[in-house]
C-alpha cells in the first residue's frame, strides 16, 4: 500500500474515532457536527469530504464496524465454549467485554435502532439480523450435539439478543457491582428462554407420538 494510501486510511480512523470520542450517554451522533468532527481529528473541515460524503456516511461505516466487531467476539466466544463449557456464561463475558471496549459504538446501535433516520434503522437491523443468524445456527448445532432440540432456533436466536441488547443498554452506564448483577440476571434469562424452547420442543414431539 502506497504512503498516500496508508495517510488516507489513517485520516478515515481519526474521523471515525474523533465523532467516537465525542458521543457519550448525554449526547448522540445526531448532535455532532461535521466541523467538530473534523476539528477533533486534526484536518479542515473541507477535507473531511475526501472520505466520507457526509456525516451519515460516517455514521454508518462506524454501525458496520460496531456489528463486525460484536460478530467477530462472539465467534471468539464459540472457540472459547469450545475449550471451556457453559455457553451462556461465556457469550454474557464476552458480551461484557464488548461493551467496555465499544461503548459508544453500541451507544451508536441502540440510539440509531429507533432513531429518527430510515438509512440508520435499517443499517442497524442489518446488523442485528447478521448476529441473530449466526447465533440461530449456533443454537441449532449445539441442540444437535447435545440432543436437545429446540422448538424453534430462529425465534430463540431474536428472543436473545433482543434481552442481551436491552440489558446491555442498562450496564452501559452501571457500576461494576451492578454489572455483576446484570451478569447473573441475564444468565437465568437467557436459561428461560433456552429451557422453555427445550420443552416445547418435547411437547410437540411427545404430541405427535401419541
Amino acid at each position: 500500500m502506497s504512503t498516500r494510501a496508508e495517510q488516507k486510511l489513517r485520516t478515515r480512523r481519526a474521523l471515525m474515532d474523533s465523532a467516537l470520542k465525542q458521543m457519550s450517554a448525554d449526547r448522540g451522533f445526531g448532535s455532532l457536527s461535521l466541523r467538530e468532527v473534523a476539528r477533533e481529528a486534526g484536518i479542515a473541515p473541507t477535507s473531511f469530504y475526501r472520505h466520507f460524503s457526509e456525516l451519515d456516511e460516517l455514521g454508518l461505516a462506524l454501525v458496520d464496524e460496531g456489528g463486525v466487531a460484536l460478530r467477530q467476539l462472539m465467534r471468539h466466544a464459540r472457540k472459547r465454549i469450545a475449550k471451556n463449557g457453559s455457553a451462556i456464561s461465556t457469550s454474557i463475558e464476552t458480551f461484557m467485554e464488548y461493551l467496555s471496549n465499544n461503548s459508544n459504538l453500541f451507544r451508536l446501535m441502540l440510539q440509531e435502532k429507533t432513531g429518527v433516520s430510515k438509512t440508520f434503522r435499517t443499517a442497524v437491523k442489518a446488523e442485528i439480523e447478521h448476529f441473530v443468524t449466526e447465533l440461530a445456527d449456533d443454537l441449532r448445532r449445539f441442540a444437535v450435539e447435545q440432543n436437545k432440540p429446540l422448538s424453534d432456533s430462529r425465534l430463540v436466536a431474536e428472543a436473545m439478543v433482543t434481552l442481551v441488547f436491552n440489558q446491555g443498554a442498562e450496564a452501559l452506564d452501571a457500576t461494576p457491582t451492578e454489572k455483576d448483577v446484570l451478569k447473573e440476571k441475564l444468565k437465568t434469562e437467557l436459561r428461560m428462554i433456552l429451557i422453555g424452547s427445550q420443552r416445547l420442543a418435547l411437547s410437540a414431539k411427545s404430541g405427535k407420538t401419541q
